[in-house]
């Protein structure tokens, strides 16, 4: 059972007190650049991943390391509580920035009179990855208890998480509660994301030459077109399901009827049964030209994150702690993006996101962290944590 009410609080000043000890492990995690595709530099950011849980908790109870083939490796260390229960910490380490873009790195100026932090992969996520080891630092230097606390570190997220999804919720299934330190949003939680689907539209004509003979031909290009206006008009608002056609390819050259063309569309999705509804439509578009075919490829790459009972009375633990922060005014908010957290609800389990510092930029050259927020975030993950004893009600 979790009782906030009964447990003793870790106080703001002591998280305020370690902030330039947080700040200088984030900074030596975006120092090695960690990007999804480069196989050395994510062993190499994995390492310095690991020396900082190392510096900071010590060797663990437990530890996993899972190959992530082509990708990073996934890492699971446990480190046993003083109280009953277990949580979990998830956080990747992959970022979406290539070699070479730390010595680039030269953010915009802005007018935001808000001290303001930036590099590559501080916002997402490895301010969150620092705040994550801290709050149990914090609480193990406090002599406070807690539960056991299991950490799973992967490094593919930023791709979908192909080598890490079933790992975590293997090692999520059973947890009383779990939390993912993506970033928060306008000093929120997330409590729901949206599922998300990526499709693939291949369509297959016939070339011919567009001047002597183009009646020999079937364009792939128009049929693809008209496949993607039906696929458009698949979105529901009242459902929040979105149909976005982002990508076309197609053709070899002006002056050849198509024989080839391509799409990928985006679909984003509150409710689980729209994947079904969404596959049938698409099964079911046929194109004008009988001698093209199309071809569809789907892959749901993330079940939706749902506000289940057990997130909502995991959040109202977060309110409560946040209140003795201070902070009287936290909101759990739901958003389109999507992250580990959808595997884990999708196994039952109680989980809130987006507990990493506050600031804006994701994948975006000018990505930042407002410092001031660290200490807030890390005491209300650490106070959080101490209170669980058992499942979350």
């Amino acid at each position: 059972m979790t009782n906030p009410a009964q447990n003793p609080r870790l106080p703001l000043s002591v998280a305020e007190e370690a902030i330039d000890d947080m700040l200088a492990d984030a900074f030596s995690l975006v120092n090695i650049e960690t990007y999804s595709f480069d196989k050395p530099g994510l062993d190499e950011g994995l390492e310095g991943l690991l020396g900082v849980v190392d510096k900071r908790l010590g060797a663990p109870d437990e530890q996993e390391r899972f190959s992530g083939g082509e990708y990073g490796d996934i890492v699971v260390r446990t480190y046993r509580g003083t109280s009953p229960g277990r949580v979990v910490i998830a956080g990747h380490y992959d970022t979406v920035w290539p070699a070479g873009t730390v010595d680039a790195w030269n953010p915009p100026p802005h007018e935001d009179t808000r001290e303001r932090l930036s590099g590559p992969g501080l916002f997402d996520m490895k301010i969150g990855l620092t705040q994550g080891i801290w709050a149990l630092k914090l609480l193990r230097s406090a002599g406070l208890p807690h539960p056991d606390v299991t950490y799973i570190f992967n490094g593919d997220e930023e791709i979908g998480s192909p080598a890490s999804q079933h790992i975590i919720e293997d090692v999520s299934r059973g947890a009383d509660a779990a939390f993912v330190l993506e970033a928060s949003v306008d000093g929120n939680v997330k409590v729901a994301r949206k599922g998300i689907g990526d499709i693939t539209i291949t369509a297959t004509g016939i070339e011919a030459h567009a001047g002597l003979e183009p009646e020999k031909g079937a364009s792939a290009i128009i049929a693809l077109m008209e496949f993607c206006l039906e696929a458009a008009k698949l979105g529901d608002s009242d459902k929040g399901t979105t149909v976005n056609v982002g990508v076309i390819t197609g053709g070899s050259s002006a002056n050849v009827v198509a024989g080839t063309a391509s799409a990928k569309i985006d679909v984003r999705h509150w409710i689980p049964e729209e994947t079904e509804r969404i596959d049938a439509a698409l099964a079911s578009i046929t194109p004008s030209d009988p001698r093209v075919s199309i071809a569809v490829k789907s892959s749901w790459n993330r079940p939706p994150m749902q506000h289940t009972a057990g997130t909502e009375a995991l959040f109202q633990v977060l309110k409560t702690q946040a209140a003795l922060l201070g902070r009287a005014d936290l909101q759990g908010i739901a958003v389109g993006g999507g992250s580990d957290a959808n595997f884990i609800s999708a196994i039952g389990v109680p989980v809130v996101c987006g507990l990493g510092a506050g600031g804006a930029g994701a994948h975006a050259r000018y990505e930042y962290v407002y410092p001031d927020s660290v200490p807030f975030f890390t005491a209300l993950l650490a106070n959080t944590i101490a209170t669980i004893k058992g499942p979350v009600v």
